[in-house]
């Protein structure tokens, strides 16, 4: 009976450590294809480039008139509808026109409705709307035609002086007063833009997702991959939420420097 009792718990021991080398690989290869989807964005949105006069893709070019309807990840009719991404302007840039989910379960809000779920169909992706697919950083914005324009027009290639420290892609999320998980298409900067010039005094609300055990998989824009660690920095949300607690924040450091075009 001993003996038994001691293979049991040899077998048992064996199991637990068989388990947590399972979920590192699993956790892993999580982390591999959700790599490879950012490439794949990567790819997509230079291509777009190459073929619009080196113009990268518009985040949201209707953001101004009626925010909602065009996405970089696919447009949409009305505000209940989910984003269609095969009328997208990346549709023919990526395989089957869609831009692939993060194999990291994240609890994403299925619920109908712009209120609750506005921005499904990104994959838990996001996009430097800020400095990539607009042109809000431009000086000069003072006007509603001017603010129509930044949104609809976005950067050249020739805008950016160091591709490889200007952020393109990342995971994202946002968390409302519920503290569930929306699907979120852009890549905020630490600092909102006016007239050319970052606005220290505030932070936005976060968006950058640190699903891979703290750690967020950051696209740049000359095509190389990073994992980045979450900065330690509390925030409260436009939601009232403790971001951080959601694993949702910045990287260092924690100011533009790695959105903008310097």
């Amino acid at each position: 009976m001993i003996e038994l009792l001691v293979v049991i718990s040899i077998i048992s021991l064996l199991m637990g450590i068989l388990m947590s080398v399972l979920a590192t690989v699993r956790s892993s290869a999580q982390t591999l294809v959700c790599k490879s989807n950012l490439h794949q964005l990567l790819l997509a949105n230079i291509g777009y480039a190459t073929e619009n006069d080196g113009f990268y893709v518009p985040a949201a070019s209707d953001m101004f008139d009626s925010p909602g309807f065009n996405r970089w990840h696919g447009l949409r009719d009305t505000l209940e509808d989910s984003f269609d991404p095969l009328r997208g302007p990346l549709s023919g840039y990526l395989k089957n026109g869609r831009v692939k989910e993060c194999p990291t379960k994240v609890n994403f809000c299925k619920e109908p409705g712009w209120n609750k779920n506005f921005e499904k169909g990104c994959g838990g992706y996001g996009y430097n709307m800020t400095y990539l697919g607009s042109r809000l950083w431009q000086s000069g914005i003072d006007n509603e035609q001017a603010w129509r324009d930044a949104y609809a027009h976005t950067t050249q290639i020739t805008d950016i002086k160091v591709p490889g420290k200007t952020l393109m892609f990342t995971d994202t999320a946002m968390v409302n007063a519920d503290k569930y998980y929306i699907e979120y298409s852009f890549a905020e900067p630490p600092f909102t833009i006016q007239n050319g010039r970052a606005v220290t005094d505030f932070y936005m609300s976060p968006s950058i997702h640190f699903r891979h055990k703290n750690k967020a998989s950051v696209g740049w824009v000359d095509g190389h991959i990073s994992e980045n660690q979450i900065a330690d920095f509390d925030d409260i949300n436009a939601y009232g939420i403790n971001s951080f607690d959601m694993k949702i924040g910045w990287f260092e450091p924690i100011n533009n420097s790695m959105f903008d075009l310097e």
